[in-house]
């Protein structure tokens, strides 16, 4: 649905992008991740037409943006970091301000704009102004400015910022079910959030791809061991010992009593190396029961932060 091939952008000698390449596919949800100034914010202003590359071509379902622009973009619903909202104005003036600038006219206007405002809930405060509402409320709204004309393609820039936990669960319940209908470039720094619903992460650092996959591939690419925690019932030193003697066992340390009568102990084994079915054996043997047996993958945090900084995550 999206193709970015070869894109470069340039500002005098400074480079912002650096021939990056990356397709979306229809219907699917792409987080897209990277510190401040990594370049995120300059791709997708050049995947919605805002500014243009220096190099390179954008094509959204097949055309080219700089070749047919106003066909693109039609294609396309865009919520900036900041909304483009006018305070002084109601909901519903707003609404109806933005399908005349997207040119939604004719007798779906109407169902359109319910649909709209009944899709992002704000049915409500269409009366109401702008300025009196919310940040929850203005995220909503400008959400909606997105969807309106049913665009294929919506491009979410930070869309939970400074909303309170509750706001955060709506908004993200929300581009769930726009994520059922249309595809979507989702960058947020709130990274439980995008692994919560995005099903493949592209991080750029330095106008470049540094990563690119779903949260379990990357997970599994950059744990450089395999590790478990488990929840055993006896003798924490005794238990120690015993996993030590594992094969393939690279490290082993108590973490200490989470649960009365047991002990939490973590285990590091060679990457690729399943140890289960031996830990089982040697606590049985040992008369250890096993309350808990916990895979501990790298979390998209720890991921982010191997690929922006060059270094290892401390473990």
């Amino acid at each position: 649905m999206i193709e970015v091939i070869d894109v470069t952008k340039r500002y005098g000698r400074h480079v912002i992008l650096d021939k990056i390449n990356f397709t979306v596919d229809k219907g699917e949800v792409l987080g897209f991740l990277g510190p401040n100034g990594a370049g995120k914010s300059t791709t997708m202003n050049i995947i919605t037409g805002y500014i243009s590359a220096t190099e390179g071509q954008v094509k959204v379902d097949g055309i080219d943006m700089l070749e047919h622009p106003e066909k693109v973009k039609k294609k396309i619903g865009y919520l900036p970091e900041i909304p483009p909202l006018y305070p002084e104005m109601t909901v519903e003036e707003y609404l109806r301000f933005v399908c005349d600038i997207k040119k939604v006219s004719g007798p779906k206007r109407e169902e359109s704009l319910k649909q709209v405002m009944d899709t992002v809930r704000i049915s409500d405060v269409k009366e109401r102004l702008i300025r009196n509402l919310s940040k929850g409320y203005r995220q909503r709204i400008g959400i909606a400015q997105a969807i309106i004309g049913d665009p294929e393609v919506l491009i979410l820039d930070e869309p939970t910022v400074g909303l309170d936990p509750n706001q955060i669960i709506e908004i993200r319940n929300l581009i769930k079910e726009l994520g059922k209908r249309h595809t979507i470039i989702l960058s947020s720094h709130i990274l439980p959030e995008v692994s919560a619903i995005c099903g493949r992460v592209l991080i750029i650092n330095k106008g470049q791809i540094v990563a690119e996959g779903s949260p379990e591939e990357l997970s599994q690419q950059f744990n450089y061991s395999s590790k478990i925690l488990l929840r055993i019932k006896g003798d924490g030193e005794e238990a120690v010992k015993t996993i030590q003697g594992i094969e393939n066992v690279v490290s082993v340390a108590n973490q200490g009593v989470k649960e009365d009568n047991t002990v939490d102990i973590l285990v590091e084994s060679k990457k690729g190396v399943d140890i289960r079915e031996q830990l089982f054996n040697a606590m049985s043997f040992a008369n250890l029961p096993i309350y808990m047996m916990k895979p501990m993958n790298l979390t998209l945090e720890d991921i982010f932060a191997q690929v922006t900084t060059h270094e290892e995550v401390e473990k």
